[in-house]
């Protein structure tokens, strides 16, 4: 894998994060196809199918899935999206329950230990792409519930997914959240927190029986926020069990498809610590670059086709093998 080198003028974590995420990328493609999946629970996630033109049936197909408090428009999804279809690959970009297309169609939030839903869509695009092989690319909350995906009930895992990727995944949520209390990565942590409470307050439907729906204040951490409405609202007794049973560290030694994961030492929300210390499989490469920021890895020039480095990691491993 090529060493990430930052550009010279964004150099440390907290800038490669800012300018990862304002920097522009490229607008989303035109003729984009979205496909409802009904969950089990009753409840809806949207796929949004992206089929370059010269796509067959069989030809091989990705599922991206966007971080805390994105959708299908997130800007490094739209991104890989294009490259991936350069390479002649079918990608379907997720909505998760209540985000993006799927606002107002969950009654259910979506949370870090949702990977039944994960395996919902690789099926629905299992029945879209019949015999082609798929993979999927999970970044930052998306990777942690991909990897439970993967390693909970590995005889689960659909057939025909044979490559996956997670990106800045939390695998350790008790750690990440109580990190993002403390300065200067409680600016983040206030940052998705007030994007949630936003969210919700466009959602009745979730908000209804919730310690939320008239709150005596809004939540001011993540804690707050999982506390008092994340696992109460999805079954659990109480964030900490919520953190417990969905932190994806447990699962990792389980997974049996081929999967990278990709992480850095200076990424200001999720810390690098419970990474040293993972017991892989023999099926998982895990990559720490010593700088990239949080989805930030904009490199110095003459290292891919552009700066981003963290997109031409993953379209490689997507499509190396083909």
């Amino acid at each position: 894998m090529p060493k990430f080198v930052p550009h010279a003028l964004l150099r440390g974590g907290h800038v490669q994060t800012l300018a990862g995420y304002w920097l522009p990328g490229c607008r989303s493609p035109a003729g984009t196809i979205r496909h409802h999946v009904k969950l089990a629970d009753g409840d809806q996630i949207v796929l949004h199918d992206d089929r370059p033109a010269e796509w067959t049936e069989g030809d091989r197909a990705a599922l991206l899935l966007s971080g805390l408090a994105g959708c299908y428009q997130s800007g490094f999804l739209v991104r890989i999206a294009a490259k991936l279809n350069g390479r002649g690959v079918r990608t379907f970009r997720m909505d998760h329950r209540g985000t993006g297309a799927a606002v107002g169609l969950a009654q259910f939030p979506y949370h870090a230990g949702r990977s039944e839903d994960i395996r919902a869509a690789l099926n629905s695009i299992g029945e879209l792409c019949p015999g082609s092989p798929l993979a999927v690319a999970g970044f930052s909350l998306s990777g942690n519930m991909t990897l439970k995906l993967l390693g909970e009930l590995p005889d689960a895992v659909p057939s025909m997914l044979d490559r996956a990727v997670a990106v800045n995944p939390p695998i350790d949520l008790t750690l990440c959240t109580a990190h993002m209390e403390r300065p200067p990565s409680h600016l983040y942590g206030k940052h998705f927190t007030k994007l949630l409470c936003q969210q919700l307050r466009e959602q009745p439907r979730l908000l209804t029986d919730s310690a939320l729906e008239r709150p005596s204040r809004p939540p001011r951490t993540l804690r707050e926020f999982d506390e008092l409405f994340t696992a109460p609202k999805s079954g659990f007794a109480s964030a900490d069990e919520y953190y417990t049973r969905s932190s994806a560290s447990q699962f990792v030694p389980q997974i049996r498809v081929p999967t990278l994961i990709l992480t850095s030492r200076d990424d200001p929300l999720v810390p690098p610590a419970p990474f040293e210390s993972l017991d892989l499989s023999s099926a998982v490469t895990l990559h720490i670059a010593d700088a990239g920021g949080h989805l930030g890895y904009i490199a110095r020039g003459g290292i891919d086709p552009d700066r981003r480095w963290m997109d031409w990691r993953v379209v490689d491993w997507i499509v190396g093998g083909d």
